[in-house]
């Protein structure tokens, strides 16, 4: 499952979140410290993994 990086718009918290892609679109993610849905996604850098070698 893909992880997000939230900030919360109410709190001001910032949070790791596991979300389906389904959940991810929807909106459907909440503050875990408040449970607020004003969240605003961060821009984090990724990694991919995979089975061939370039």
């Amino acid at each position: 499952m893909p992880l997000y990086d939230y900030k919360c718009l109410k709190c001001g918290k910032e949070s790791l979140l596991a979300l389906t892609l389904k959940e991810h679109e929807t909106g459907v993610a909440t503050c875990p410290a408040c449970g607020s849905k004003e969240l605003e996604q961060l821009i984090t850098s990724f990694i991919a993994r995979t089975s061939s070698k370039s």
